[in-house]
């Protein structure tokens, strides 16, 4: 018996594209914007770096990997009440976002680290060489220096916030997840999960290649 997809209500799955689009936007936006100073105090205050300060990384750190340790599924859950104290509401695309920001930021901030830790020393040194004080080193060179490894690092980060927009679903998130659990999974519409699945599909495949060209654009020749 074939696949057919009578049951799938067109405008909504229209409609739930639109909201995971805009889950996807904002929560992307937030964590950059919080995840980047984040990886940068990171890579500043670790051993040997400019702003070295071991307690203070420890702290930090241990923070960012428990943050990141927590199944986004638990996590949702956990931030109930934090997400209803910022936005009002745990339900629906304003009540996905935060939950998304906070589960994305410190798992951005990582890969930020990580990218600034593949600045060449040398090119920190010839700055500080010339007087340079901290704040100018991190805008105009270690910034710049680590572009490509940032914008790879935004698109995993995009590309892992697909999947969480989906399992916000679970609690009632809005989007393509939603779709597919009350509809794929609870209806036993498989037609409708199959939709959700192959736009999510070909939603991160989209945003891969796109971030893949971006770094290979900004990549040194």
């Amino acid at each position: 018996m074939g696949l057919t997809l009578e049951n799938v209500d067109w405008a909504e799955i229209a409609e739930g594209t639109g909201a995971t689009l805009t889950m996807l936007g904002f929560s992307t936006l937030f964590a950059v914007l919080i995840g980047l100073p984040v990886g940068v105090i990171l890579f500043l205050t670790s051993r040997g770096q400019l702003l070295e300060n071991r307690a203070f990384y420890s702290i930090a750190s241990i923070v960012v990997n428990i943050l990141r340790s927590v199944p986004f599924i638990i996590l949702m859950i956990l931030l109930i009440p934090v997400t209803k104290a910022i936005v009002g509401t745990s339900l629906g695309v304003l009540g996905a976002i935060p939950p998304l920001v906070i589960g994305a930021a410190p798992f951005f901030a990582r890969l930020v680290e990580t990218s600034l830790r593949e600045v060449d020393r040398g090119v920190i040194e010839a700055a500080q060489s010339m007087g340079a004080s901290n704040w100018q080193i991190v805008r105009s060179v270690l910034l710049p220096e680590a572009r490509s490894g940032l914008i790879a690092a935004i698109t995993i980060t995009t590309v892992t916030l697909v999947s969480y927009t989906a399992m916000s679903g679970v609690i009632g998130g809005g989007g393509l997840g939603d779709l597919a659990i009350r509809y794929g999974y609870q209806r036993f519409q498989t037609d409708v999960m199959v939709v959700t699945v192959i736009i999510l599909l070909v939603l991160v495949q989209i945003l891969q290649s796109f971030g893949d060209r971006l770094v290979l654009k900004f990549s040194r020749k």
